[in-house]
């Protein structure tokens, strides 16, 4: 495998970012990795998120503030086009930037990249949800300022973010001059940025990872607000309207000023532009702040104007509060978090600070997303156009489901109210029931290469997979009854109806001309993921609705209602799946990832230098569709999801032949390939790959973390300790565990949540100590017994035993 051939990142540079377990912290300002660091000092809560662009500005990678499923469209130009391409292209929008709060002392511009600084320190600290910079400058003229700085996106109320700002002179009077902006960026940059692209960053071919950018001016400017009161200081609302989508938008600010002595503080209002201006004589010892109030709200069709007045009652509730409350209601949130989400790792401060700092932005992009997706990047960038993918249903929701179910409840609603959507997608491609998009933030198909898009129809079972999650850990059947139902019912329709039954006496059924996971392989017949995952989609589908039918008539009659779905078709729908065709290759004992796939050429691993991975922006797509090579593994990601339709000795010769070949250019690959790693026994290889997984953002391994949080990379990262070192395993009915900590660790320790009852699990090399602190009880089968483990007993479950393959 490509990767082997490097070592594991054991962590970022401590001499610049020392392992502290609650924060994130730089201790040495370097231009050399704006991007990278930018990324990893987002703030965010889901709806709203800021990049960690220091508070002057410059130097910047990407100014970048975002706000979820806030899009512009714009049309796809095919240079060949055919019917059902998809036509309407959808972008996250980087919407005005209120991060902007510039100094000058006696005129003299604080800039990092330039600045004598004596002192520096740069946090985010994951219990109070803040980011907090402090450093000491030495000005020119060499007096020394001490300038403190804080941001915070609430995590209490969606709208909002808090921002401080304190500068004190140390030993020397000075004029002071502070201007904080509200910037509409209409080119992306400012008088004093250059872009990336003018610095001779970026190629020829442009990483299909990165945002797209826009031809045309995006935000139309509709309103214009000057609150401000004789003494500067007042709410100002600019407002926008997006030219194609017609979103709307609007963004607010307000400021106080604490200070003693002289100042002055006026406000300049422009359509894209507003400028609070403080000017001050500033003594030693005297610190002047400016606290900063930001509200942004946004709509498919309210007007702007409606937008503002949101903006201000936001802002108006904000101040009546003040920071000291903001910030105790964060720190509230936040322990609510970490109650229900830590995993504590006994014997590595290196890895735990990173685990907490994935953990931090699973709560930053899942807490406020109200019934909206969550973004490949969340909202920590423009990375993949803000689109929304499989990712969320198979990395995140399960995290969620176990841990904060009424944010998987809502991801799930998501996703049902993109029916009809899907519906309208399965049409044009000539199917019944619902196809839902490859990647989209309307619901509207966005991906313009239908070979790694449209294809990969497994998206389907993915939303299923992560609807049968979230039931098996929560028991919400209400939810099965109004929406969870009709998901089953159109996902289902779609499987019955696109494969077909073989014409040579087999009677199997097979799925042709759709791609897996693995994007280095498209367009093929029975791709074994796809199909394992279609045949668990339509026995759930039956088997569930059934129950409904039984359980709650009125409920189903309802369904039959909205869907015209007759009881036949759950009857069609277990045929298909009990015929369905697996490919299995006899002579080696593995299960090949489609029906051609042995049959390629293997890739020549040793003649390709590292220099020219990840592969997709090296070689041309046919170059790579004809060798055997991976981006991910699909039947190693099929043995985690679904691992019952497995043997023992199938799963090890599974991965021991796919392993190889995988390149892991996929930020997906790594946490799955270290879980199965830890399920077939090779210890050593599941921590390597659970430590690839662990760093990927913070030691920037795919050399793409510019370009936002991997989001579902974090939520791998925790699943490789729930599901890989704890061997946790859903059955649906009980809960197993195959523990197997690491040498290195003495222990790891998380929470669930499971149908009401708060569980905490132990893991030592005795085994998993499973204790549940409230409920009825959680069943759990270990080796033929199923015990009920109460609140009155804890129960060890024993190490597993070391592999002899």
């Amino acid at each position: 495998m490509a990767s082997n051939h490097i070592p594991p990142p054991t962590g970022p540079a401590q001499h610049r970012f020392p392992a502290e377990p609650w924060r994130f912290v730089e201790t040495e300002y370097d231009p050399s990795d704006l991007g990278v660091t930018e990324t990893l000092f987002s703030v965010a809560n889901g709806y709203l998120g800021m990049r960690g662009n220091p508070e002057e500005g410059r130097d910047a990678h990407t100014h970048g503030t975002y706000l979820n499923g806030f899009h512009e469209t714009w049309e796809i130009r095919h240079a060949e086009n055919a019917f059902g391409f998809a036509k309407v292209g959808q972008t996250i929008v980087n919407v005005p930037d209120a991060k902007l709060i510039k100094l000058y002392v006696d005129d003299e511009p604080l800039l990092l990249s330039s600045a004598d600084l004596v002192a520096y320190e740069r946090a985010i600290d994951f219990r109070s949800g803040q980011l907090e910079r402090s450093l000491i400058w030495r000005t020119p003229g060499g007096k020394k300022v001490r300038v403190r700085s804080t941001r915070m996106v609430s995590m209490a109320e969606r709208h909002l973010a808090v921002m401080t700002f304190e500068v004190t002179m140390l030993d020397a009077a000075a004029p002071v001059w502070i201007s904080s902006q509200l910037l509409n960026r209409q080119d992306g940059e400012d008088e004093y940025h250059v872009a990336a692209a003018a610095l001779g960053e970026g190629d020829d071919a442009r990483d299909p990872r990165q945002a797209s950018g826009f031809d045309h001016r995006v935000l139309q400017p509709k309103v214009r607000r000057n609150g401000c009161d004789d003494d500067g200081t007042g709410t100002v609302v600019l407002g926008y309207r997006c030219t194609n989508s017609a979103m709307t938008l609007a963004c607010g600010v307000h400021h106080e000023v604490h200070a003693d002595g002289r100042y002055e503080v006026t406000t300049k209002v422009d359509e894209d532009i507003s400028k609070t201006i403080v000017e001050a004589h500033a003594e030693p010892g005297v610190p002047i702040t400016i606290v900063k109030y930001v509200s942004y709200h946004t709509s498919t069709g309210v007007p702007c104007e409606e937008l503002a007045d949101r903006c201000e009652r936001t802002i108006q509730r904000a101040k009546t509060l003040g920071v000291a409350e903001i910030h105790r209601e964060q720190r509230e949130t936040l322990d609510a978090f970490w109650a229900a989400s830590d995993v504590e790792i006994d014997g590595d401060h290196i890895a735990q600070q990173a685990l907490r700092w994935n953990l931090f932005q699973l709560a930053q992009a899942t807490i406020k997303t109200q019934e909206q997706g969550i973004a490949a990047k969340g909202v920590t960038a423009g990375g993949y156009d803000g689109h929304y993918f499989w990712d969320t249903e198979v990395y995140v929701v399960p995290f969620l489901a176990y841990t904060d179910p009424v944010a998987a409840r809502k991801l799930l609603r998501f996703r049902w109210r993109m029916l009809d959507a899907a519906r309208r997608r399965a049409r044009v491609l000539n199917q019944r029931g619902g196809l839902y998009p490859w990647r989209t933030i309307n619901g509207e198909e966005a991906s313009a290469y239908y070979a790694a898009g449209t294809a990969q129809y497994h998206i389907n079972a993915a939303i299923v997979f992560a609807l049968g999650r979230y039931l098996d850990a929560t028991g919400d059947v209400e939810f099965l009854a109004e929406e969870g139902a009709e998901i089953l019912t159109e996902t289902a329709r779609l499987w019955e109806d696109l494969g077909f039954y073989a014409t040579n006496n087999s009677g199997s059924f097979h799925i042709h001309r759709v791609t897996g996971p693995d994007e280095y392989t498209t367009v093929v017949n029975d791709n074994c993921y796809t199909n394992i995952m279609a045949r668990f989609n339509l026995r759930y589908a039956a088997r569930t609705v059934r129950f409904l039918a039984q359980w709650n008539p009125e409920a189903f009659i309802a369904l039959q209602r909205r869907t015209g779905l007759e009881l036949a078709e759950l009857d069609a729908w277990d045929a298909a799946a009990d015929a369905m065709f697996i490919p299995f290759d006899e002579e080696r004992a593995i299960h090949p990832q489609d029906t051609a796939f042995l049959d390629l050429e293997p890739w020549d691993w040793e003649g390709t230098p590292l220099d020219k991975y990840p592969l997709l922006l090296n070689y041309h797509p046919l170059v790579i569709y004809r060798h055997q090579v991976l981006k991910q593994a699909d039947v190693v990601l099929a043995m985690y999801l679904r691992q019952e339709q497995f043997s023992e000795e199938q799963k090890r010769r599974n991965f021991d032949f796919y392993d190889p070949i995988t390149t892991g250019d996929s930020s997906l690959s790594a946490c799955v390939q270290g879980i199965v790693a830890a399920h077939v026994g090779h210890a050593d290889l599941a921590l390597d790959y659970f430590q690839r997984a662990l760093y990927l953002d913070v030691c920037d391994v795919h050399s793409n973390t510019a370009d936002g949080v991997h989001i579902a990379s974090c939520g791998g990262a925790w699943a490789g300790i729930v599901h890989g070192f704890a061997g946790m395993v859903e059955t649906g009915t009980a809960l197993k565990f195959a523990p197997r900590l690491p040498p290195a660790w003495s222990a790891i320790r998380f929470s669930l949540q499971r149908h009401g009852c708060s569980i905490s699990v132990e893991v030592t090399a005795a085994g998993a100590l499973i204790t549940v602190h409230d409920g009825v009880g959680v069943p759990i089968i270990d080796g033929d017994r199923e015990i009920i483990v109460t609140p009155t007993e804890p129960y060890l479950v024993a190490a597993a035993a070391p592999s002899t393959g």
